[in-house]
């Protein structure tokens, strides 16, 4: 699995774009995942902030995985149009009868896959094997698109998530 996504990512974006994860329950088949690209591209291409156009993307990653971001140097997103993004998302959540927003749903890529652990089941996983200090772990806290590049696919032992459970390097 390509864990390199900065070819991916919009390069004329400014590395202080801001950034929202949002992480499906399960993965989307290949012709939920096209209605949701082309959705998400419909949404970007009129996100508006006060009627300013925001310069916004959106996409898909991993089957599984919602990034939308937006580049603030001309237009701010403000609180109207970040409620827009969610409002998108809500409605994604209700079309494919999936959660979106449930953080304690953490991702790891196992065996060139996604897996979904609940936070309260990490420990035990590290402790029989399936996963590891050096797995990859996304992390979906990151908020701005130089943040997304550097710090979202990143081994278990340097995340937050490794301090929690004592597995610092």
């Amino acid at each position: 699995m390509n864990t390199d996504i900065k070819h991916i990512l919009p390069q004329d974006f400014s590395p202080t774009s801001r950034v929202w994860i949002y992480q499906s329950n399960r993965p989307f088949g290949e012709r939920e995942a096209e209605e949701i690209e082309e959705q998400l591209h419909q949404f970007t291409v009129q996100w508006n902030s006060h009627g300013v156009p925001v310069k916004g993307w959106g996409r898909l990653l991993f089957n599984q995985v919602i990034i939308l971001m937006a580049d603030e140097t001309e237009a701010g997103v403000s609180g109207c149009s970040t409620d827009s993004s969610v409002r998108v998302i809500k409605s994604l959540e209700r079309q494919y009868e999936v959660n979106l927003f449930d953080r304690l749903l953490l991702g790891f890529l196992v065996k060139e896959k996604l897996q979904l652990l609940p936070m309260a089941q990490v420990s035990y996983a590290l402790e029989k094997g399936y996963i590891s200090r050096d797995t990859i772990y996304l992390n979906n806290t990151v908020q701005t698109k130089q943040e997304l590049e550097a710090h979202w696919l990143i081994p278990l032992k340097e995340s937050w998530l490794a301090n929690k459970l004592g597995q610092t390097a």
